[in-house]
This record gives structure tokens, C-alpha cells and sequence, in this order.
């Protein structure tokens, strides 16, 4: 199979709104064709434009091949039809520019049926109740049984649809209109409701929440920390001081739970860790509290551009037992991090008696951190 798209984007799109047509308007500072033609990457690929929309294109699709549309859609397409006419093109998807939320499932579902059919496309069933309606007043009803939503892209086999196109009269509604009118059989694959096409300006509001959202970037940072224990009455634990006939040695408060977490935190931003931040070096840090550590490293998340949306922090010893203050240490981190309490988890595990936290020489700590884009 040797397959094209054909992207028509030469409509003007008045329903819109604002001064451009709505496939050269912008979402999440893109341009709308050029968010659609980016879903077909690596395709043969062919755009239809308005011949007073030749700079504007060129200058965003510097490489593209452009075609010429029509007074119509239907002459849009076979403009494109001709242009690949000739080569070695074996079938075809065309679809709207103005459905930029095209999905990489919809696109290979429509090229998979394409092995069996002349022609596939994908449509939604229709579930709500249909009704006719004259000067704002409901009518009557209609059956809405083997109704569907038509969606783009409409593929087909090349050479059958291109006959179909020479054959037709007039414009039509869609390429499976024409496609049908030449009796080509169209097989329905699944549509998307994201798969939308931008009509109104209300449209272009959501196009752009769903492209925030699926362009959301999630990082995940972990930390791992360990201090030996030395002389003193209590040991600083995520941000809690836990009654211990020792204390925990460090160059700060060696609060290895939270010296985890910060770790994590600056991991997940890949901005190294405390010691980059804060080099033990330095006698400024002699003695600080940890919770410095920890509002640097959510702060440099904020700043960056992301939220907390969990952390995890397991403590790894014999004693002393963290269960009782568990959720003392879950409000105090989360206090420090100006987050939800329930964002936060502290747990303890032991080692079982083995190695240096199961000989009671000291605690060790790990943390995950995950950060959302906002």
C-alpha cells in the first residue's frame, strides 16, 4: 500500500470568528493546520489551500506540496486528486484541516481497514434524541437508529475514488458521499469525540485544553538518603523530631527522610541534589534545618512550571517506630510543601535485622516525586 493524505484547508471558516480563516488560527500558539498536519507525520502528505493563503503557507510549511483548492470542498479534493494522478499513490486519506485532534488510533484503524475495503471511515453513533425544530420551538422527532456522526480522515483506494470524483456532479457533503454515489462500499471504523471539528469559537477553547492536556509533562524523581547515628536525644525525621537515645550525624540536620525527598524533587527537575544546591562545603549550611532544602526544591519545581502531585517517602530502620507520627511527618511535609496532606505518603519498613539499619548503625530513606506541568 502507497498512501497520500490530503489535508484541505482552503475554506475561509466565517463561523469562526476573528480575522483569519480558522485552520490559520491559532491554538496553543500554533497554527490549527499545522497542528493537523503534524498528526500525519511522516506521510506522504498534500495540502489544499486558498491561492490568497499561498504566503501564509509556505512560510509555515516551507517543504510541503501545495495545491490549489476549489469554490468548493468537493473541488478542493479533486484539485488534490489530480495533482497525485500519475504516481505511484495506491490509496488515499483525506481529512479537514479543522480537525486538529485527530488521533494516531484513528488514523491507523481508518489505513487497517483499507486492507479489506475500498473504502473506511470513522463515525460516532448517534445517542441523543434528534428533533426538527421551526422558530425556536421543537417541532418533532426523528429516529436516530443507524445514524452516525461522520468524521474525517476518509480513506479510500486511490485509483476507485479518483474515478468516483471524475464521475460526480456537483459538490457533496463528504468524500463518502461521492465515494457511494460511484457504489463504493465504505466500512466504518470508530470515531473520537475529541475528533471534533472547529466550527465555532467556543471550539477553539476546547481544542486548546485538550492539547494542554495531552501534551501534559509528567517527571518522576527519586531519592535515596542515609546518615549513621552518633550521640545525642532524637532524630529529625520528615520534619519531626522522633524521641531516640541517639541522634542522626550530618553536616545539617540530617533529616534523612526529608534530604530524600528534596532529592527526588530535584531529580524529577534533573537539577542533581542537595549537594549541588547546597554543597556541604560551605560552612553557611553547618547545622541548617532541612526544611531549606525542601522549599528550594519546590520552589524551583513552581518556577519551572509544574506542580507536586505526589511524593512518597519510605524510612528504613529497627527504631525508632515511625508509625505513631506518620501522619505528624504527612502534615508538616506537606505544610512545607503547600500541598494537600493526602498528596503526601510516609511509611517505614525495616531490613529485617540485616545490614546497618538492621544492626541499628543508622536510618536510610527513599522517595519518589511526581511533578504535572500546570
Amino acid at each position: 500500500m502507497k498512501l497520500a493524505v490530503i489535508i484541505v484547508a482552503a475554506g475561509r471558516g466565517v463561523r469562526a470568528g476573528g480575522d483569519l480563516p480558522k485552520q490559520w488560527q491559532m491554538i496553543c500558539g500554533r497554527a490549527v493546520a499545522a497542528v493537523t498536519f503534524d498528526a500525519f507525520a511522516g506521510m506522504d502528505r498534500v495540502l489544499v489551500i486558498h491561492p490568497q493563503d499561498e504566503g501564509r503557507a509556505r512560510q509555515i510549511f516551507p517543504d510541503a506540496r501545495l495545491v490549489f483548492g476549489g469554490d468548493s470542498r468537493s473541488q478542493s479534493v479533486r484539485n488534490a486528486l489530480e495533482a497525485l494522478s500519475g504516481s505511484d499513490v495506491t490509496h488515499v486519506l483525506i481529512h479537514d484541516a479543522a480537525r486538529p485532534m485527530v488521533s494516531s488510533k484513528v488514523i491507523k484503524d481508518v489505513i487497517t481497514a483499507l486492507a479489506t475495503a475500498d473504502g473506511a471511515a470513522p463515525a460516532l453513533a448517534v445517542t441523543d434524541a434528534l428533533w426538527t425544530g421551526a422558530q425556536d420551538l421543537v417541532t418533532g422527532t426523528m429516529d436516530r437508529t443507524a445514524l452516525f456522526r461522520a468524521q474525517t480522515p476518509q480513506g479510500f483506494h486511490f485509483e476507485k475514488l479518483f474515478a468516483a470524483y471524475r464521475n460526480h456532479k456537483g459538490d457533496a457533503a463528504d468524500d463518502v458521499e461521492v465515494a457511494r454515489s460511484a457504489g463504493i462500499d465504505v466500512a466504518i471504523v470508530a470515531g473520537e469525540e475529541d475528533n471534533f471539528k472547529l466550527t465555532y469559537a467556543a471550539d477553539f477553547a476546547r481544542a486548546e485544553t485538550l492539547m494542554k492536556e495531552k501534551s501534559m509533562d509528567v517527571r518522576v524523581g527519586n531519592g535515596f538518603d542515609v546518615h549513621a547515628f552518633t550521640a545525642g536525644d532524637g532524630v529529625w525525621l520528615c520534619g519531626v523530631k522522633v524521641d531516640h537515645p541517639k541522634a542522626l550525624l550530618g553536616h545539617s540536620d540530617a533529616d534523612v527522610g526529608m534530604h530524600a525527598l528534596t532529592d527526588a524533587l530535584y531529580g524529577a527537575l534533573a537539577e542533581g541534589d542537595i549537594g549541588t544546591h547546597f554543597p556541604p562545603s560551605d560552612p553557611k549550611w553547618k547545622g541548617a534545618e532541612s526544611h531549606i532544602f525542601l522549599r528550594h526544591a519546590v520552589e524551583r519545581a513552581r518556577q519551572r512550571g509544574y506542580r507536586i502531585s505526589n511524593c512518597d517517602v519510605t524510612l528504613i530502620c529497627e527504631r525508632p517506630k515511625i508509625g505513631p507520627v506518620a501522619d505528624l511527618m504527612r502534615e508538616t511535609l506537606a505544610g512545607i510543601m503547600s500541598v494537600e496532606v493526602s498528596r503526601i505518603s510516609v511509611k517505614a519498613t525495616t531490613s529485617e535485622k540485616l545490614g546497618f539499619t538492621g544492626r541499628e548503625e543508622g536510618i536510610a530513606a527513599m522517595a519518589t516525586a511526581t511533578l504535572v506541568s500546570l
